[in-house]
């Protein structure tokens, strides 16, 4: 069993493509109301209190295999500890932060969620409040590696223990190849420091996270998010007014350009056209009309230039 922590979630998610998500393990449709989604630390590539860590490459592979998979307590598989659910899982790089051994810390982050039910109510306030925040991964690795010796630790060929040190350097296993991910746990105590609920910035709104929200049936919006999309709509009447103005004008020159080439279309039918046009179409169109310099064509009657006055013989069959 590795361990995590639940995080404090910023507002830098796609709600309505996280519920779909959602949807895709329910039976019939949840709405944003019915669910509490959170982020989880499921584990990362730091040594454990175990003395063993993940490798990035099974971070990796672990992202995969947790999509899902369900949340329980204390790793006790019934279906009455079934709380949650993993819907999305991310390697990222901890920024500004290292492993024990120096290197780069990447953990293996998780979005779960629940449903907003009373007998989940005590569980949702105390993971809001931080009380419940650890959590522990049960999962299955085809292979620990020894630090020392770079063997199965396992095996007869690693005469090495975890946790001691020989000449000076820590033994700890390299969890590598995972099989299968089966559950995580809210627990009290992780094996890994680092694993459990996140704490993450809370990020402002931009106008798409406001779009997006509107997309769902109920949507509650403050008094600045109101003022802002105000704001951005009249933005975009006056942008529109400007594009109106431009195609109109374009209509005009196109309109002229087939005059100019003795053309003159049915004006119902070309106000019909028209109207059907994008601003790019009519713009091919203008440039096609302009660049056209009309066929080179030679009537039946062509004057003799050699002949003089105004008599029938000038023109010639």
């Amino acid at each position: 069993m590795k361990n995590g922590k639940v995080i404090k979630s910023g507002t830098g998610y796609d709600l309505a493509q996280e519920m779909q998500l959602v949807n895709t393990y329910s039976r019939r449709e949840l709405s944003p109301e019915e669910v509490y989604l959170f982020s989880v630390a499921l584990c990362d590539n730091d040594i454990d209190r175990d003395h063993e860590r993940f490798t990035v490459e099974s971070l990796f592979a672990l992202e995969k295999l947790f999509v899902g998979k369900t949340g329980i307590i204390d790793h006790d598989p019934t279906a009455k500890n079934q709380k949650a659910r993993i819907i999305s899982c991310k390697v990222e790089a901890v920024q500004g932060s290292k492993t024990a051994l120096g290197d780069e810390l990447f953990r293996l982050t998780a979005r779960a969620y629940m449903r907003r039910t009373e007998g989940n109510a005590e569980l949702i306030d105390l993971i809001d409040a931080g009380i419940v925040k650890e959590v522990s991964v049960g999962c299955s690795v085809g292979r620990t590696v020894c630090s020392i010796c770079r063997q199965d630790l396992h095996s007869p060929s690693c005469s090495h223990v975890k946790g001691h040190r020989y000449q000076g350097e820590l033994c700890y296993g390299e969890l590598c190849d995972p099989a299968d991910a089966y559950e995580f746990s809210f627990v009290a105590v992780p094996a890994q420091r680092a694993a459990g609920v996140i704490k993450s910035e809370k990020k402002e709104r931009t106008m798409m996270d406001i779009k997006k929200l509107l997309e769902c049936e109920r949507v509650t919006l403050g008094s600045e998010e109101i003022s802002a999309l105000r704001e951005y709509i009249d933005g975009l009447k006056s942008d529109a007014d400007c594009v109106k103005a431009y195609r109109d004008e374009l209509l005009q020159r196109l309109s002229d350009g087939f005059r100019d080439k003795g053309i003159e279309p049915d004006y119902a039918v070309a106000k019909s056209i028209a109207q059907k046009l994008s601003i790019g179409e009519i713009r091919s169109l203008l440039n096609a009309v302009q660049a056209h310099r009309g066929a080179n064509v030679c009537p039946q009657l062509v004057p003799d230039q050699r002949a003089s006055g105004m008599s029938n013989t000038e023109f010639r069959i």
